[in-house]
């Protein structure tokens, strides 16, 4: 049984202090009265694979609560099958935001997200004073939660222009030049991981300032309770879930819709897992059997990865998937309280 509960995080605040105006991607806007203690955010995450579809639509019942989205990919068009998204049948049972809403070569970034939540909860919450997000990217639910470093957007070029030099010279050239300009952030991110390496130089040369100057210090104060709750089962018993469900992807038609897709493989929304692996099947680098296997591996590395970063939040209340129904009666003990 996987049940590990933590202190809930609750941000101090006086329901008689003002209203302060909150700044997001450089919109400033003035929430509405929504103190700690009338309203309450509830953070329904876990890896992927692991039942929250299914579990958000019964609290979203409970709560009287729209499904607010946090999966980067299921909120683009064209690709249902392969990121799993919500069906036309489960979209008619609450209203989903976040969902279906980008064309494939649209560009949108954790910093947008938190900056379009933020406008729209004070909306939501004159409906309802208990509200839910759900997903499993874990940089769109820590966004929402503690807020996301306002670093700006890097402009093509500069993209194209270390995209090019990544390719002519190669990654440790480019660590090297990161030394010079960050060695601060140099020291801390991962060396091997080319996109975090890139797109740190893209900053510090677009700027002509250090990456790590733009890292926030501390989160941000946010006029509700957030109260998460993390989605977990036996390690065996998830990877054989997502097993099954790539099976079942594949009987679909995640093949099909992988190759209608194929003429934009270039695209950042589809450098994702399942679309990747089949677009080097149609590449003729493997057969669709391999394809599989490896789909399958890379999605429970990725639940791996997920599991990994909840679990350096101590604010995470755990229970078991196996048992919805233990949720449902926490959230509901807890949702006027």
């Amino acid at each position: 049984m996987i049940f590990k509960k933590h202190n809930i995080f609750i941000p101090s605040t006086n329901k008689n202090d003002l209203i302060r105006p909150t700044k997001a991607n450089e919109v400033v806007f003035y929430y509405l009265k929504m103190t700690t203690e009338s309203n309450t955010l509830f953070v329904l995450t876990g890896p992927t694979g692991v039942g929250k579809t299914q579990l958000s639509l019964d609290i979203a019942q409970l709560l009287n609560s729209p499904v607010i989205n946090a999966d980067s990919r299921q909120i683009y068009r064209h690709m249902p099958i392969g990121t799993a998204s919500p069906t036309i049948t489960q979209r008619a049972l609450a209203k989903h935001y976040f969902v279906d809403q980008l064309e494939l070569d649209q560009y949108y970034s954790a910093a947008e997200y938190e900056s379009e939540v933020m406008k729209l909860l004070p909306q939501l919450f004159q409906a309802t004073s208990n509200l839910l997000i759900t997903g499993g990217s874990m940089l769109y639910i820590d966004a929402v939660c503690n807020g996301i470093d306002d670093i700006p957007t890097v402009d093509p070029q500069t993209r194209a222009t270390l995209k090019q030099r990544l390719h002519n010279e190669g990654l440790e050239s480019l660590c090297e030049e990161l030394k010079r300009l960050d060695p601060t952030h140099y020291n801390r991110v991962d060396l091997h991981n080319h996109k975090r390496v890139i797109h740190a130089l893209e900053i510090c040369l677009m700027t002509g300032k250090p990456y790590s100057s733009f890292l926030k210090q501390k989160p941000k104060e946010r006029p509700f309770k957030i109260v998460k709750i993390g989605l977990n089962r036996p390690r065996d018993i998830l990877f054989e879930r997502i097993n099954k469900r790539v099976d079942q992807m594949m009987n679909d038609g995640l093949e099909q819709e992988a190759l209608q897709l194929y003429p934009l493989r270039h695209l950042n929304s589809l450098n994702t897992v399942g679309y990747k692996e089949l677009f080097t099947y149609f590449d003729g680098e493997w057969d669709l059997d391999t394809a599989i296997e490896k789909i399958k591996r890379n999605t429970r590395v990725y639940a791996k990865k997920q599991l990994t970063w909840y679990k350096k939040d101590p604010s995470m209340i755990w229970f078991d998937a196996e048992n919805p129904r233990a949720v449902i009666d926490y959230i509901d003990s807890v949702k006027n309280k």
